[in-house]
């Protein structure tokens, strides 16, 4: 009803099963129902109060989550996504990367 503000806002990855604590400052949230589940996968799910908190496409090399992924000064739990979009854009591009973590 008000979004999502503050840090320790435990999201659970649903690729991988994790539970990530995430930062986040937002006042909105994505309607699950108005998405194309063929073109979109759901990825992670806000554990406080079930809303949507990431999305990927599952042709284009897209993704986005709902909350702050920045690496510093933490916490670091979603690290990865920056080096997934890394690996996207090489792979787009069909290039090598070199890691960022």
């Amino acid at each position: 009803k008000f979004g999502h503000h503050g840090a320790n806002h435990p999201v659970k990855n649903l690729r991988t099963e994790a539970v990530e604590i995430t930062s986040q400052n937002h006042g909105f949230a994505l309607d699950v129902d108005s998405l194309d589940l063929n073109e979109v996968e759901i990825t992670h799910v806000n554990l406080y109060d079930g809303t949507n908190e990431g999305i990927r496409h599952k042709t284009y090399p897209a993704f986005s989550v709902q909350y702050h992924p920045e690496s510093a000064p933490g916490p670091h739990d979603s690290h990865y996504l920056f080096q997934e979009f890394l690996d996207m854009i090489a792979i787009f591009k069909k290039d090598q990367v070199v890691s960022v973590c």
